[in-house]
């Protein structure tokens, strides 16, 4: 059952949400069924596999709801076979809520004081509408408890006006009134202007709420949660009451009127409020999806920028007062040497920090420098340039945002525990510039610095799409057996911290890994453990070449067969193309085995060790502009997009302040996403729109 509901969701045919589930089950990861199952899901890619396994987990958890629901109305001695089915037949998380509002525990309202006093009946009989003398009727039900007919009265609308929040059909008709129609408002509280000014836009606000951006509504609720802005979620009152009068007035006459004036009631204390929260709720959720999704789509682009690769760096984080940091890396990102130069005020030792540049290039045969791009980095990467070299040594811009995360962390201090903070975040922008990935993963994606609002989304979701992007990006990419992290092996489909920590140990006990069979040896590593993470695994020099392919040994035999049959090996199969031209896929398609499958072997044996991410490339800033107030009007500038949002892209001009291209100005044409067009650390050529000198403000613009 909930896989007919998903696939009718998702609008994923029956067969692939079956598989994917079943998968998940076995203790399958989503890189590896999306990579290594196709013929099972039908090519889903790890995005739609990602939806089965979020969809199968909120079905599951609706069904032990539906569990608690239906016990506790047993408890109650309530539930009729009419309702039991009712409520099995409900697959709506906000439709099952409302079922069973009637019967969940609640403080004692006024409602349960009436009908304590017995005044249910007298309730009844005012909904019906057909009693002509009804406050006559009422004094049946004066009591010592109910001492007047207008008490009677009173208490019997109390139980009407409940009846009304509680109604099903109520509560969709105000939903619906809601979901076209709300008024999202914020105003500032009286007193705080000058401590919001920050939320200026948001001082007197009025906005549809179907229609509000992800990040407007989200700055509003930071307003509200920071005590700056009173936020109100609202529809037209009349229009309200009249579609509840629909529902419940019936007739006309004295009973009418009395339910006429409990239906206001009910939607003024009860309906309104509780709608009013469910649709906060909703937007809230709505504008973290978006959010997140931007940021994970950043994350990603983040992830795989292009590496520089293995060669030897010296990287510079940059400083004035305290100096520039040097340190010099190997190949495999080793720490050699580091040191301290003053090039820039007040100590201004130009000279000397140019000789031990061009002493510590020479000596250990630099092949490119990494300049950090936060205080005084456009300062140091002009420094480096006036520096003649004896060979060309390509100088990078490298992005800082959450190296001084890392520095401080306690991976940096087990990493260098001999090297103060200022070390080990030069030794991080070095090694970014070899490899992004492998030096991002360390560090928490929330302070990296490429989204919005990320505190004030769902933590738990903003987590959980964060790690599914890093776990995507690095089974994407594999890694090397023998020099990869513990950090970065922990994200390999299968791993995890436990086993990364025993694939380390082994390292450092046996040496390097000469095939994957040697994971085997590893301590806890199962079978199955064995077949989530191998194909991500790359062995270099082994005796087998595919092991350094993404080709999963479980295939080997299939790679090994199209060799014989062309009497060749497996090495010539991937140096020569003109063998690999005389292989007939159809010829090899088995019950496991199918096109998906075969196709991604020949990918792989075309190019074994290929790299998904692009080669990187020099740039530079334009050399005139140093500050904003060099900058005017109408100037093209290069710049590197650091940041994308809903409502456009950040763009790093090589000074202090960031400019902004509001998505208006993105395209000639329009678009509703930036993403459509930028990626992040994209190099584009700007124009300066606006220039805000009093709140440092640039506005940009790529228009033609």
């Amino acid at each position: 059952m909930i896989t007919d509901k998903i696939s009718e969701k998702l609008k994923i045919e029956k067969y692939r949400v079956e598989n994917v589930v079943k998968l998940l089950g076995q203790g399958a990861t989503i890189p590896f069924i999306s990579r290594y199952r196709k013929e099972m899901t039908g090519g889903l890619d790890e995005v739609q596999i990602d939806s089965i396994a979020q969809e199968n987990e909120k079905f599951e958890e609706l069904v032990k709801r539906k569990q608690t629901v239906l016990s506790t109305i047993e408890e109650q001695g309530k539930l009729t076979d009419e309702l039991r089915q009712v409520i099995e037949n409900c697959w709506n998380s906000t439709e099952l809520e409302d079922i069973y509002l009637p019967y969940k525990p609640k403080r004692r309202t006024k409602a349960q004081i009436a009908i304590e006093k017995g005044l249910e009946p007298l309730a009844n009989v005012i909904m019906l509408q057909n009693n002509n003398d009804i406050y006559s009727y009422a004094e049946k039900f004066i009591t010592e408890n109910v001492l007047t007919v207008e008490d009677a009265i009173s208490g019997a609308q109390d139980i009407i006006a409940e009846r009304v929040n509680e109604t099903l059909s109520a509560r969709n008709a105000i939903r619906k009134i809601f979901m076209y129609e709300a008024i999202i408002s914020s105003k500032v509280v009286k007193g705080k202007e000058e401590e919001a000014s920050n939320f200026r836009d948001y001082f007197e606000m009025n906005e549809r709420l179907k229609r509000i951006s992800s990040h407007r509504l989200l700055a509003i609720r930071r307003g509200e949660n920071e005590g700056f802005l009173k936020v109100n979620i609202s529809i037209a009152e009349d229009e309200a009451l009249e579609r509840l009068k629909r529902i419940f007035v019936k007739h006309s006459g004295k009973c009418a009127n009395l339910v006429v004036d409990a239906v206001k009631d009910g939607y003024k204390r009860l309906l309104r409020s509780s709608i009013e929260t469910e649709f906060a709720a909703i937007s809230k959720e709505k504008a973290d999806r978006e959010a997140i999704r931007i940021f994970g789509e950043n994350l990603r682009q983040l992830l795989l920028y292009p590496p520089l690769g293995q060669k030897r760096v010296l990287s510079i984080d940059p400083g004035f007062r305290t100096g520039c940091k040097v340190t010099v890396l190997d190949a495999q990102g080793n720490l050699l040497h580091n040191d301290t130069i003053y090039p820039h005020p007040p100590v201004n030792k130009s000279v000397e920090a140019m000789k031990k540049i061009s002493t510590l290039v020479e000596q250990y045969k630099i092949e490119a420098i990494a300049v950090g791009n936060g205080t005084a980095g456009r300062e140091t990467e002009d420094f480096i340039k006036k520096i003649r070299f004896n060979t060309e040594i390509q100088v990078f811009i490298v992005n800082e945002s959450g190296a001084s995360i890392y520095s401080a962390s306690k991976i940096a201090r087990e990493e260098f525990p001999d090297y103060d903070v200022t070390v080990r975040g030069s030794v991080s922008l070095g090694r970014r510039l070899m490899d992004p990935l492998a030096e991002l993963v360390k560090i928490d994606p929330k302070s990296i610095g490429v989204g919005q609002y990320q505190h004030d989304v769902d933590q738990k979701e903003l987590k959980n799409t964060l790690d599914f992007t890093v776990s995507s990006c690095v089974n994407n990419v594999g890694v090397n057996l023998n020099t990869a992290s513990k950090y970065l092996l922990t994200y390999i489909s299968g791993v995890g911290s436990s086993l990364a920590q025993n694939i380390m140990n082994y390292r450092i006990e046996n040496g390097a890994f000469t095939s994957r069979k040697d994971l085997m040896k590893v301590p806890k590593m199962g079978a199955k453990s064995f077949e989530q993470c191998a194909g991500f695994m790359r062995v270099e020099n082994s005796p087998n070449p595919l092991d350094n392919s993404a080709v999963h040994p479980e295939r080997y035999t299939i790679v090994e067969k199209m060799a014989k049959d062309l009497n060749a090996t497996v090495q010539d199969l991937l140096q020569k193309a003109e063998l690999r031209a005389k292989i007939e896929l159809k010829n090899y398609v088995s019950q496991d085995v199918g096109m998906p499958t075969l196709t991604d072997i020949m990918h792989e044996l075309e190019k074994p060790t290929r790299d998904p991410r692009k080669q990187i490339s020099v740039f530079s800033f334009d050399e005139n502009v140093k500050s904003i107030e060099d900058l005017r009007t109408g100037m093209k500038l290069p710049g590197i997009v650091t940041n994308i949002t809903k409502f456009g892209a950040f763009v790093d001009l090589g000074i202090h302040e960031s400019g902004l291209v509001h998505i208006s100005q993105i395209a000639n044409r329009f678009i509703s996403d930036p993403t459509a067009v930028l990626k992040l650390n994209q190099h584009i050529t700007a124009t300066v729109l606006e220039i805000d000198l009093p709140r440092k403000r640039i506005q940009l613009s790529l228009k033609e």
